[in-house]
């Protein structure tokens, strides 16, 4: 069984999420993905919802979708939420599983910052996919994959869609371009904020649960 994992503070969900989450899913045949909100994120500040109103909104995003579920694993852990302790506790879950962690060029490149950095490639698989503000050129400088700088340059033209490379670990990373969804969560916050419309930007049941909560006035 392949479960994808999908992590972050989802703060708030939208399309783009969504539709990177159903491109991988096909592309790599995954039968389910997770999609956990983190509850305090070490690296992260500002104006981050609570973590019950997050986990709600992906609950309300993914609910029509059977391959998409969402998790509270992280929104009920006490203190910061470390992605290490997190693959561990899914491993021990899903004991027969194959695990494929999604995260963004960006995120991927910020992995040096994060908690035991090195122990996550032992832990899963890897789904690198594409980010409108990022290029996969970018990652030829990363000291956790070794690929070459032809291979990148065709995902970044378009004249591939996926690459696999195997890393030191014997797991492997998948480099997948996905439909660019230029949407921000950052900007949908901004929006909210100015008094703006956030309508065909995430789910419906999304836009009235941040509208019933007034979250992002401030």
């Amino acid at each position: 069984m392949k479960i994808g994992i999908f992590g972050g503070t989802f703060n708030p969900i939208h399309y783009g999420h969504l539709r990177a989450a159903e491109e991988v899913r096909e592309i790599l045949g995954l039968e389910q993905i997770l999609f956990i909100p983190s509850g305090r994120p070490p690296l992260k500040s500002g104006n981050i919802a609570g973590a019950v109103d997050r986990l709600t909104m992906l609950r309300l995003a993914t609910q029509r979708n059977s391959r998409f579920t969402a998790l509270d694993i992280e929104c009920k852990r006490r203190g910061k939420s470390y992605t290490v302790h997190t693959l561990e506790m899914l491993q021990k879950m899903f004991k027969h599983a194959d695990l494929y962690f999604i995260l963004g060029i960006d995120a991927f490149l910020d992995i040096p910052n994060w908690w035991k950095p090195q122990m996550l490639f032992t832990l899963a698989h890897f789904i690198i996919i594409s980010r409108p503000d990022n290029r996969f050129q970018d990652l030829y400088s990363s000291p956790y994959i070794s690929v070459k700088k032809s291979m990148l340059d065709e995902l970044d033209s378009g004249k591939k869609k996926m690459f696999a490379v195997r890393l030191t670990t014997n797991k492997t990373a998948h480099l997948i371009s996905v439909t660019d969804v230029a949407i921000s969560s950052t900007a949908i916050r901004k929006w909210i904020k100015g008094g703006l419309s956030i309508k065909y930007l995430l789910p419906e049941g999304v836009e009235s649960y941040i509208i019933s909560k007034r979250l992002y006035k401030r």
